[in-house]
């Protein structure tokens, strides 16, 4: 007999006790004035249920006179406790009955009363099934999940989409809204894919959304005309990389909006320009993205492929790649599954390697080189080789934030066991879903710590040139 064929009934008695007026011994009272509403609980379930109420209700025991416990939640909504309220009590929610603006108040307010389990299960199902709305509305999920630490998945999601997808941003139905910090944090980032005069030409469009009273055409501005759009644009200007415009582009888009430049940029602009010779000294640093080389990856974007390049060639940061590699998807956790049998049925006598881990509940991703063939020893075998290396980078939206370690111990570079995942002697290793780092064949410690990590997706690339 199947047992999940008895939990209905279970989750029809729970709801049957929240809604018996005879038995509750807590009361709540939601919202503000004038829209108040008071539900009535029962102490023990919302205990175990909520670390939020726990901590309430551990300091306003029931009195001995009978008075019940009176709790108040004034941050939020009536009609989003009571689905909240259901949810506690049956362990039950169908987000699909809800508008997605109502999912996000659902979120805020599960991340109030601690309901990690909530929390965690509506940001997948935001990723899942409303990308689409969360790119048109991006000003309210960025603003919603970096106020909040317990958003994670959120976070990773506005992260990737503001370095490999920025344009669906500056398309959302409410770029012109967004605040100047945010468009701060998108332009100033050197992992933004996009050319130099898109970046130019959203700005723009954003500064002169602030002022509305101001023409779409600068031959018709007046000298306060220019100041207004001038006083707008003037904590983006400093973010534009206008040496990485060519003569034309700067010509045809720049020059009419002259004005809006502080006096010396356009000075030096204009030189810079107008002599030849003055460009090949002086250039804005690059943003990687310029170079497209788009790779199939859920984790990393094309400026961490183009580093783990220059890694694998040995070359400094500010080398420039001569030739670039192509990164081949061989395996993704989500879509192979992430057994270890998997693994080696698919990567097994692949020779030049990309392991790349995202780790669960971080922004953190880990990864390795192996540059020789993977195999399946039932006993365990090390391979060797001089030129694999592991790497890690704090926060997959700073690319700076990287740390790299070669192999130093030759003969235990790889480490080949039917039942591991890849592993890179005993500093990277990955079993199924769950992995861990420690220091002995490679240079450096790529994580902070040594203790095991969960796996929220991993791929495997072959690169080839």
């Amino acid at each position: 007999m199947d047992d999940n064929n008895l939990l209905p009934k279970l989750f029809q008695n729970l709801l049957e006790i929240l809604n018996d007026n005879e038995y509750y011994d807590v009361t709540i009272e939601v919202g503000n004035d004038p829209y108040i509403k008071i539900f009535r609980a029962h102490m023990v379930i919302l205990h175990y249920r909520s670390t939020y109420l726990r901590r309430i209700l551990s300091t306003n025991k029931k009195n001995n006179d009978g008075t019940l416990v009176h709790i108040k939640l004034p941050n939020i909504l009536p009609e989003i406790f009571q689905i909240i309220l259901r949810y506690i009590y049956s362990g039950r929610i169908s987000l699909e009955e809800y508008d997605t603006s109502d999912i996000i108040k659902i979120l805020i307010a599960g991340s109030e009363l601690g309901l990690q389990e909530l929390i965690t299960y509506i940001q997948s199902f935001l990723i899942k099934t409303k990308a689409n709305w969360m790119e048109q509305n991006f000003n309210l999920i960025y603003q919603t999940c970096f106020e909040n630490d317990s958003f994670m998945e959120l976070q990773n999601f506005c992260t990737n989409l503001t370095s490999k997808e920025p344009d669906k941003i500056f398309k959302s139905l409410n770029f012109a809204s967004i605040p100047e910090k945010l468009l701060i944090t998108i332009i100033q980032s050197d992992n933004l894919q996009m050319e130099e005069i898109q970046v130019w030409n959203h700005v723009l469009k954003w500064g002169l959304a602030q002022n509305p009273e101001l023409s779409s055409d600068p031959a018709n501005f007046s000298k306060e005309d220019f100041d207004t759009l001038k006083n707008s644009l003037h904590n983006c200007i400093p973010f534009i990389r206008f040496y990485n415009l060519t003569s034309d582009e700067f010509s045809k888009e720049i020059l009419p909006y002259k004005k809006v430049l502080p006096k010396e940029l356009y000075k030096d602009l204009l030189k810079y320009f107008l002599d030849s010779n003055n460009q090949s000294i002086k250039q804005s640093k690059s943003r990687m993205t310029t170079r497209k080389n788009n790779i199939d990856s859920k984790i990393i974007t094309t400026q961490h492929a183009e580093l783990i390049s220059k890694w694998i060639d040995r070359l400094k940061i500010t080398d420039e790649i001569k030739t670039a590699y192509k990164f081949n998807l061989l395996l993704r956790g989500s879509r192979d599954g992430f057994t270890v049998e998997k693994f080696h049925e698919i990567c097994d006598n692949k020779s030049h390697t990309i392991t790349i881990i995202k780790v669960k509940n971080s922004n953190e991703i880990l990864g390795g080189y192996n540059p020789i063939e993977w195999e399946s020893n039932y006993y365990g075998n090390f391979g060797t080789t001089k030129d694999s290396f592991i790497f890690s980078f704090k926060n997959s939206g700073d690319i700076e934030s990287y740390i790299l370690s070669r192999v130093e111990n030759e003969e235990f570079a790889i480490h080949n066991y039917r039942t591991n995942g890849p592993r890179f002697g005993d500093d990277l290793a990955l079993i199924s879903n769950y992995g861990f780092c420690e220091n002995n064949h490679y240079e450096n410690q790529i994580r902070e710590t040594t203790n095991d990590f969960f796996v929220e997706e991993y791929e495997v690339f072959q690169v080839i040139r």
